[in-house]
């Protein structure tokens, strides 16, 4: 660790134990979510109000290792420091936290992401812009569940292996939306890993409408198709995806940089049509954004990467069309930030829920709030060190994540969750 990283995290050991996690989750936030799902208590003095579960659902997923009864012990232990617990509330049983969680459901959970995820690294964040967009990245994971015939028909056992056999666990699917630089998700989508309209696409296009004109999407190759692209580009955000080799992309005018222009045609439109719309693209002219886009397209090459003695062309496609205010070589570093995904999910599933672990839920309902439980609290966590590490003046890579769930860990009985 270097001199400068210590001092960050120096920094969030000292912020954890003022309870800083507490800013990220309020309970405001929390009970606003509760408000608007409807699942307000019913009545006053209830052993496990609505509030106090959503935070016991971040702790599962913060205490992954941990039984029903340690988690609940330890943070009942940290509410009661706040002085909003009461102790003769906290003789439970499992089967009452499991009814409470049902009573519950997965909407306050979700709705409090909603509410309180949103990008979190500031212009003083090292690598967090390009120009004026704030760097973004989407990609999915998925999660085992348990084998229960409720889990096995909502989530299926998607094919494993070169035989396609089925897999050992029923799985579901996330796809995010998160910062580059603090790895903090901030759009969620959560489905099954099988039936019609449960791929990454599908998900992914729920959450296209909610993209923001500061942001600049970077995207794989396996995102991209014509509807899709079109969502995404009419929200005002810049896009740069890559593409597949079969996508064809016609030069219509070279740059400086290297990269060049060329156009984009809905699939639908073929023959002599299509011939028409490429021809007015090239002259310039208008075109119509039902049937067409203009696009820059960046190329370059990766020698080897797959150790087959083959390079591999790289093609990106960005609605950043001038090529002064992106050069092609910043937007080629660029898209290889998208791995900062690959990161953040990592964190998510081996540092928070543990290597090969399945989820707790025995149900879809549960297993869907566990996940934005883990989004919540992985999200809670990043913004933390994200908020460290540009206080000291350091990228956020430089904050080991795994250390830090370590220390927010041994300070849970602390004051350092949310009351």
């Amino acid at each position: 660790m270097t001199q400068t990283g210590s001092v960050a995290e120096d920094r969030l050991s000292e912020w954890i134990s003022l309870g800083v996690l507490a800013s990220w989750v309020s309970r405001d936030a929390v009970d606003e979510a509760v408000e608007a799902t409807g699942k307000a208590a019913r009545r006053k003095g209830g052993k496990l109000p609505p509030h106090v579960m959503v935070y016991f659902v971040m702790a599962l997923a913060l205490l992954a290792e941990e039984d029903y009864e340690e988690v609940w012990t330890r943070l009942t232990e940290t509410l009661a420091d706040w002085g909003c617990w009461d102790d003769s509330q906290a003789a439970v049983t499992t089967g009452g936290i499991t009814q409470a969680r049902q009573r519950l459901g997965e909407g306050p959970v979700k709705e409090t992401f909603a509410q309180v995820a949103v990008p979190v690294a500031t212009e003083d964040t090292p690598g967090a812009f390009l120009g004026p967009w704030r760097k973004m990245s989407i990609d999915g994971l998925e999660w085992d569940v348990p084998d229960t015939a409720a889990n096995a028909a909502a989530f299926g056992y998607p094919g494993s292996g070169k035989d396609g056999s089925p897999a050992a666990y029923p799985k579901a699917r996330a796809v995010t939306i998160g910062e580059c630089a603090s790895h903090a998700p901030v759009l969620a989508a959560i489905g099954p890993c099988t039936s019609k309209g449960s791929g990454e696409q599908s998900l992914a296009r729920t959450l296209y409408p909610r993209l923001s004109a500061d942001w600049l999407l970077i995207a794989d190759r396996n995102f991209y198709n014509w509807q899709d692209w079109c969502a995404a580009a009419d929200t005002g955000a810049a896009l740069l995806w890559r593409v597949k080799s079969d996508l064809i992309l016609e030069p219509l005018e070279f740059f400086m940089d290297g990269s060049y222009r060329s156009v984009l045609v809905n699939p639908k439109i073929t023959g002599k049509a299509r011939d028409k719309i490429r021809d007015a693209a090239r002259a310039g002219e208008d075109l119509d954004p039902g049937k067409a886009r203009c696009v820059r397209v960046v190329e370059y090459e990766v020698p080897d990467r797959a150790g087959d003695g083959k390079d591999e062309i790289i093609a990106l496609i960005t609605t950043i069309t001038e090529f002064t205010g992106a050069p092609a070589g910043i937007l080629a570093r660029a898209y290889n930030e998208r791995w900062e995904h690959e990161t953040g999910n990592r964190q998510l599933k081996t540092y928070l829920r543990g290597p090969g672990k399945i989820l707790r839920s025995q149900s879809p309902d549960l297993v869907k709030q566990e996940i934005w439980g883990y989004l919540l609290t992985h999200y809670a966590i990043s913004a933390l060190i994200c908020t460290a590490a540009t206080a000291a003046g350091i990228d956020p890579d430089r904050v080991k994540f795994k250390r830090t769930v370590r220390i927010i860990r041994r300070r849970i009985d602390d004051p350092a969750f949310p009351p």
